[in-house]
């Protein structure tokens, strides 16, 4: 049965009690190895890969998004808030960079502005490194137009 507690906002699983600190998504920093990336951040810079390989260099967020959940591992995208955490914690770490788009294009677009990343040289070298120290995607086919090794 879970019940909440109001001011600290503590969750009870059971016998386990669940605070903010103790859930990464809302935790400042994350309790993993350094520069070790987590599923939906492999997904994220692997998809960023793929789209360059077909010839775009940035992408915004929602079209990460489809190109990961047009992918197999489509379940590791819970919600777009979960994205977004995951793609602020990547260009922290620098593996990603990211540019806003001009407020007159989007304007007349009738749309609200986009935020476009594009995956860094050491984004690059974090995957592959993922990419080698997982046994069963280390002989996966490198997107064409990728530079990881």
């Amino acid at each position: 049965m879970v019940g909440m507690l109001t001011g600290r906002r503590i969750r009870r699983l059971g016998a386990m009690i669940l605070t903010r600190a103790k859930i990464s998504s809302y935790s400042a920093t994350m309790r993993r190895k350094a520069g070790s990336l987590v599923g939906l951040e492999r997904d994220i810079l692997e998809a960023a890969l793929t789209l360059r390989g077909r010839g775009l260099v940035e992408a915004h967020g929602f079209l990460l998004a489809k190109t990961i959940g047009d992918g197999s591992d489509a379940k590791r995208l819970t919600g777009y808030g979960t994205l977004y955490k995951a793609l602020d914690r990547l260009e922290r770490a620098g593996y990603l960079e990211s540019r806003w788009e001009s407020p007159d294009y989007a304007a007349e677009a009738a749309r609200p502005r986009r935020r476009f990343y594009r995956i860094t040289g050491m984004g690059e070298g974090a995957l592959a490194d993922a990419r080698a120290a997982d046994p069963l995607t280390a002989r996966r086919a490198v997107p064409a137009g990728s530079q990881v090794t």
